[in-house]
């Protein structure tokens, strides 16, 4: 059967970041979790983390563009 959620040690992992900034981006809502059993125990479908990181190049490829035409517009000649 094929792995549906990850810890958020695996999250730390796909993304290259900490454990509490993993629990803080669950916590916050910016990464969609799910809190299973007690003791603070979060799982993360492997999914929305790979739509969580579709997102994030999405709006890094929209920010690029956005600057590129903003250098664009100050390098053109005034009239």
């Amino acid at each position: 059967m094929e792995q549906r959620f990850i810890d958020l040690a695996g999250v730390s992992e796909w993304l290259g970041i900490s454990g509490s900034q993993a629990r803080a981006m669950v916590l916050s809502g910016e990464l969609r979790g799910i809190q299973v059993g007690g003791r603070n125990q979060w799982r993360v479908a492997i999914a929305d983390l790979e739509a969580y990181i579709d997102q994030k190049y999405q709006e890094n490829d929209e920010r690029l563009a956005a600057e590129a035409a903003a250098r664009r517009n100050q390098d053109a000649p005034s009239a």
